[in-house]
């Protein structure tokens, strides 16, 4: 599933192309959103923003589409208008002078007024977020705090979407492992040092994996390994999808496995239970 950083990538992608421009065409394949074809057509699109994992765009008339890509949704951009050859089903179209936003697979869209966003049954439930200009660590420091007595383990408190938003499975491994964090520890039995070094290594694991297009391995190191011919996927991680393979910091096989439920990544010479 996409995660903070692929979705705010995309929303700067969709920004290009539909931001301050009049809708030329606009397609929807589910029925119950049809009508709104002739509402947004010849619109203006004020503003395209990302909310955690969801899309928001939103039209002069008061109108926003709301999308959640989910497990396959995935946004295609064509600055020539033409649709893209892929294998996937056409969920929503949005054509403009600048080009076109095309949405494939997804299966969570909806068209509200800007009174209903506040009270969407996600939107709603939203916690800080990480990708905002103004978010600080200092901020991801209280947030967390407010769980401190919580008994929930950090690999579920920090893919919970009302605590932090827009991180996922990997984001939440790579930042447990650089945290020195098993992902089955308590936040309630971690210390202040331990919560405050975790809230920066969210912060800013976050910002690095939008800023390199999802590099969350020390740069220095993913720059050197780049250099030797590593494939991309082969260096992006720290422990992500590395499973059997050292450790770079200690050495110790990578370990993939079931952690409070979920499955995920860590070293266990870093990460002691």
């Amino acid at each position: 599933m996409p995660e903070g950083p692929e979705i705010q990538r995309a929303r700067d992608e969709l920004a290009e192309v539909l931001e301050q421009s009049k809708v030329s065409k606009i397609f929807f394949a589910f029925d119950n959103l049809k009508p709104y074809q002739g509402k947004l057509k010849n619109k203006r699109i004020v503003e395209v923003s990302a909310k955690g994992k969801a899309m928001l765009i939103r039209f002069a008339n008061g109108y926003t589409i709301y999308s959640h890509n989910n497990l396959y949704g995935k946004w295609f951009i064509s600055p020539d208008g033409q649709t893209p050859d892929v294998k996937r089903q056409l969920r929503l179209s949005i054509h403009t002078q600048e080009g076109a936003a095309f949405l494939y697979s997804a299966s969570d869209i909806s068209v509200l007024k800007e009174h209903e966003l506040a009270n969407h049954p996600y939107l709603s439930k939203l916690g800080l977020e990480l990708l905002t200009a103004n978010t600080t660590w200092k901020m991801v420091t209280q947030r967390l705090m407010t769980f401190r007595k919580s008994r929930r383990s950090l690999m579920t408190l920090l893919q919970d979407q009302s605590v932090l938003a827009g991180i996922g499975n990997y984001l939440c491994c790579e930042i447990l492992h650089v945290s020195a964090l098993h992902p089955e520890t308590r936040i309630c039995d971690i210390n202040d040092q331990q919560l405050q070094q975790l809230a920066q290594n969210s912060l800013l694991l976050t910002l690095q994996s939008y800023e390199t297009k999802g590099i969350t391995n020390l740069l220095s190191r993913a720059k050197k390994l780049a250099k030797q011919g590593v494939e991309f996927e082969d260096y992006r991680f720290n422990v992500y999808r590395r499973k059997g393979l050292p450790c770079y910091q200690c050495g110790e096989k990578i370990v993939k496995d079931k952690f409070s439920g979920r499955m995920g990544y860590c070293c266990l010479g870093c990460q002691p239970v």
